[in-house]
């Protein structure tokens, strides 16, 4: 009888020879093209913060870890929890870190360390695109989502915030009378119990939260005195009223601000789906998708990034070196339409915008049309230029939709304006990765372009 034939499975088996890490993955992954793109840029901010004396714990290598972020983004991976198990089980990521095993708070403080180094390598990433011909500049697309913040609910109001900072001190109180009763008045424990230990960074949130809703409040009440010193002076110069409500009507308008206290730089923000709390993500990308600028805004309007958008484009194009130091035509939708915004993008260089003028629903304007918005109809309505105009949806809603569907980013991890800034940055970054390294994976060995 013939026995079976089958490849032997023994797990005890040691090995023989080294092995090589290099033969655990082929050429072309991705874990190895962010290795060599990695090694490609400039990282020298990533050391900054280490000791050159050589003395204390050896820490885990700044480029390693910082290769590790990049291609767990790049994979539609941020919980450094996860990141960390996949160092012991998945192959690529333990080709990334040359087998070594750094724990998720190791990983977790580094992100937020080294947030600002890791955001600076957008710039050498976008130059190694344009070293390898990516990034063109004859039409770039700008466009915002909303991305969710990492926050325990939605927004509360002035009212709710104060009512909730009295409960936590009153149990605050309430504890330390119960701690006196058990040690004594001249007596302490040995810490905080963990029960008010958690409260306390709690209670600071929401007093933020409270500040900002002050401040936001103090500032709408100087503004709207300053509009009514206007309206008067106005009407004592005309005798006629030029507007808002009658005096005496009776009616006012309800204004209602809301701050999260698990975040409270985020804000309330309205999508097709409804509203959500969370940030404006911004990106310029141009004809191949290349993100060529990039920022996040904690406003629900997009017409407030459009001059700090086009002005990031300009800078990042000649300081990386682009095919073109300016974009021909910058496309955003009627968002973005501000007629000052408009004119003063187009004062400084050559760029020429292409927005649709928006007006809200139900107004007309009176009189005749104001020159910035008649220009600007003017210039759509040529053939040329509606086929430019065209092309934006398809230019950079497919980056967006890559970035939340394909790699799951609908979330921050992180909390605050800036910490969640430096994250997109680093979404953005690694959607760059990804480019250049579809347009390089043609070859046998995925080397980047030449110096």
């Amino acid at each position: 009888m013939v026995g079976y034939n089958f490849r032997p499975v023994e797990r005890d088996q040691q090995f023989l020879m080294p092995p090589s890490i290099r033969d655990w993955l082929p050429d072309d992954e991705l874990a190895w093209f962010v290795l060599d793109a990695v090694a490609e840029l400039d990282t020298g901010a990533l050391y900054a913060r280490h000791r050159t004396d050589g003395w204390g714990a050896a820490a885990f290598e700044p480029a390693m870890m910082a290769a590790l972020l990049l291609y767990a983004y790049a994979t539609g991976e941020r919980s450094s929890r996860r990141i960390e198990a996949r160092c012991r089980h998945d192959i690529a990521y333990r080709v990334i870190t040359a087998n070594q095993f750094p724990d998720h708070a190791t990983i977790a403080r580094f992100r937020a360390a080294q947030a600002d180094a890791l955001a600076g390598l957008f710039l050498g990433v976008l130059r190694l695109c344009a070293r390898a011909g990516l990034g063109r500049l004859g039409l770039v697309a700008l466009d915002g989502t909303r991305i969710a913040a990492a926050t325990e609910g939605p927004g509360r109001t002035a009212p709710e915030l104060d009512a909730e900072i009295a409960a936590i001190l009153a149990e605050a109180a309430a504890v330390d009378a119960a701690e006196d009763a058990e040690h004594g008045p001249d007596r302490r424990g040995d810490e905080l119990p963990p029960a008010l230990a958690g409260r306390e960074s709690r209670l600071a949130r929401l007093r933020e939260a409270r500040r900002q809703i002050a401040e936001e409040d103090a500032a709408a009440a100087a503004a709207e005195a300053e509009r009514a010193a206007r309206r008067a002076a106005q009407e004592a110069g005309t005798g006629k009223r030029t507007g808002g409500r009658k005096p005496g009507s009776g009616r006012s308008r309800t204004r209602v601000v809301r701050r999260n206290p698990t975040d409270p730089d985020s804000r309330p923000m309205r999508t097709m789906k409804g509203w959500l709390q969370g940030y404006n993500a911004q990106a310029a990308v141009a004809e191949d998708g290349v993100i060529v600028a990039a920022d996040l805004d904690a406003r629900n309007h997009d017409y407030g990034q459009l001059v700090p958008m086009a002005e990031a484009i300009r800078g990042n194009a000649a300081a990386a070196g682009l095919g073109e130091s300016t974009p021909g035509h910058l496309l955003a939708d009627g968002g973005y339409w501000n007629e000052a915004n408009v004119a003063a993008v187009e004062t400084v260089g050559d760029l020429v915008l292409l927005v649709p003028p928006w007006q809200p629903r139900g107004r007309h304007v009176r009189g005749p049309e104001p020159p910035g918005r008649a220009a600007m109809t003017a210039r759509l309505a040529e053939p040329d230029n509606r086929a430019r105009y065209a092309r934006r949806a398809v230019t950079v809603e497919p980056v967006f939709g890559q970035i939340k569907e394909a790699r799951g980013f609908r979330r921050f991890s992180r909390r605050g304006l800036a910490a969640c800034r430096d994250e997109w940055l680093l979404v953005c970054i690694t959607h760059n990765l990804r480019k250049l390294w579809r347009q390089s994976t043609g070859t046998t060995r995925t080397a980047l372009p030449a110096s």
